[in-house]
Formats: C-alpha cells, structure tokens, sequence
C-alpha cells in the first residue's frame, strides 16, 4: 500500500511533469517512487523562486523569497541528518538513503535555481550553459544514482557525465519554449551575445513578449517570431540543443536495463517540445508549445519497442563526454542519427 508520503510526492509529478509522470511507467515502483520525491523536491525549490515571479518585483519581495529559499535548504540539512519533517522531505531522505543520492548535488540544484533571484541575464552561452548545469545537471546526476549502472565505478562517472549533458539540453529545450512566459516574469535567459549576433538584444525580446500578451489577435501572435532574425536565431538555438541530446543519448545504455526505456521515453518526450516550436513557426513569445496527448503516447509506445533509438554497446560509451562549450556552436557533438526526433 502506497504511503500517504509517497501519494503527496507521486500527485506533484502528476500535476507538473506529464511527460515524465508517463515516462515513469516504465519504472519498477521502488525507483519510480525514489524519482517521484526527488522530482518534488525540486519542483518545490522552483516553485519558491518562482513565487516571485513579476518582473517588477522589489527589492524586499526578493528578500523574502531568498529567506524561504533559505529556509527550506535547512530543512534539506534536516532532513539528510535523519531528521525530516514533511512529506516531501521523508520521501526525500529516504531515496536519498536507498539510493546514495550525494548530498552535494542536491545542493548544488538549491545554487542553481538561486541564481533566478537575481537579475537574469547571460552574457554568452558558456554562461547558460553553466546555469543549466546547475539546475537541470544536478537532476540528471540524481537520476544515474537511482536508475543505477551497469559496470564499475567508470561505468559510473561515464553515466553522470552523459547524464549531465542530458540536463543542460533539456533545460535548453525550456528556455526556448518559456521565452515568452520568462519575458513576461522578467527574465531573458538567452544569451546576449547570441541575441547580438542575429541583430536582437533581450530588451527587443521582451517588448515582444509584452506586446504579444496585450494583443487582440485570437489567437495571439508575436510580430517579432515573423522576423527573419528570430526565425533564425531560433534555428540556431534549436540545433545546439539537438546537438547536446545527440551527445547525451549515448549514455543510456549505461543505465541499469530497467531504466532505460524511462530514460529514453523522457530524452525523446523533451526533444520532441523542439519539433513543436518549429511547428508553432517558432512564436515561444506568444505561446508555449506543448507536446499532444497523443504524441506523448505514441513516445511511450515506441520507447517500449525502442523504435528510432539506437545505442552503442555499453563498452563503447564509456568515453564520456566531455562538453565544451563554445561561442560558436555549441557543444563538441557528433551530428549522428542517434535518435529519430519528432
């Protein structure tokens, strides 16, 4: 019988991870609920931060949310004393203990998702990129622990190092759907130099994003995603992405085998928010592209029949990446037909 503690994680994933919550079907029920309080502790750090979400928000507002930030990093420190007093953070403790979740990457998600206290801008994408690391890295690091790894401790560093990479190109993929929703909270999150380079700058994006929320147009539209710029910014952000799932995707075949098929479904469920962005002629500014109910069905289906997939033998991805993020391009990715995306 599932605990009342396991219920109140598995409803958070339900609610705000769709993809994942259909993803996690594929996992036996231990790690599954291990998944499920590591993913509501994260969503409740987010959230926190989130709470100040109004671009005009003042300096005492910040403070407060920095305090309740704050507050609930002691009770992380609680909890991984063996002393925890909520829901969330007895599921926690508990797959931290099952698992050996390191306590430093749990922290280090904290850092991460600090950094949206402030004023959020990237100079370059060696910048976001190391933003991403922080709050989505950290998540892929969590999951190698509790998905598990075929091999020694080698095997294991090289599952955390893909892993890791699997992070910063989903976290890519939600700052390119939410440039609109984070525009109106405020935030730019793409990189300045970047923008600069294709004739853009964050302060055009986010008038665009304004202007898109006040219009009349039904639906709404941005002015700005009919510009060739953005269209080819867009583009371009898009590739480098694809390119990180295509260095990440190997790492799969690390995972315990029990893991994988969830592991891939989640890969392949977030790219394909890529494809909808392009669908949508790349107007993140105005909407937020989504991915159909029966799209993600049709991810879970072919994950179960590993269709469109196809990885290395375990041996040969144990040259783990090693990214290097350049002005250029992105990461040091080999463009092979990895995975299919949609």
């Amino acid at each position: 019988m599932q605990s009342a503690d396991a219920a109140h994680c598995e409803r958070t994933v339900r609610e705000h991870a769709r993809t994942f919550a259909l993803a996690s079907r594929f996992l036996p029920a231990p790690k599954r609920r291990a998944t499920f309080g590591l993913y509501a502790f994260c969503r409740a750090a987010d959230d926190i931060v989130d709470a100040a979400h109004d671009g005009a928000r003042d300096r005492r507002e910040s403070t407060v949310v920095a305090r309740r930030l704050a507050d609930f990093g002691r009770q992380l420190d609680e909890a991984l004393a063996g002393r925890p007093t909520t829901p969330l953070f007895r599921e926690l403790e508990w797959a931290v203990r099952e698992y050996d979740v390191p306590d430093a990457v749990l922290r280090e998600l904290l850092d991460g998702v600090a950094r949206d206290l402030r004023p959020t801008r990237y100079e370059s994408w060696p910048e976001l990129a190391r933003y991403c690391e922080g709050v989505a890295s950290s998540v892929g690091e969590m999951c190698t622990h509790v998905f598990g790894v075929t091999g020694d401790a080698g095997a294991r560093r090289a599952a955390v190092r893909y892993a890791r990479a699997m992070g910063v190109a989903m976290q890519m993929t939600n700052v390119l759907r939410d440039v609109g929703e984070d525009a109106r909270a405020g935030r730019c999150y793409l990189p300045a130099d970047d923008l600069a380079r294709f004739g853009l700058d964050a302060e055009t994006v986010m008038a665009a994003a304004a202007s898109a929320a006040a219009s009349s147009e039904s639906p709404r539209a941005s002015r700005l995603a009919r510009d060739e710029r953005w269209r080819t910014l867009m583009t371009f952000e898009i590739e480098r992405a694809r390119a990180i799932y295509a260095t990440a995707v190997p790492g799969i075949a690390l995972l315990a085998p029990d893991t994988r098929r969830c592991a891939a479904a989640c890969a392949w469920g977030y790219a394909a928010i890529l494809g909808a962005i392009e669908r949508t002629g790349y107007d993140t500014l105005a909407h937020r592209a989504r991915v159909g109910g029966w799209s993600r069905v049709g991810v879970l289906w072919d994950a179960w029949r590993s269709r469109g997939i196809t990885l290395p033998a375990a041996d040969a991805a144990l040259t783990a990446p090693a990214l290097q993020w350049d002005a250029a391009g992105g990461a040091n990715a080999p463009r092979t037909e990895l995975m299919k995306w949609a």
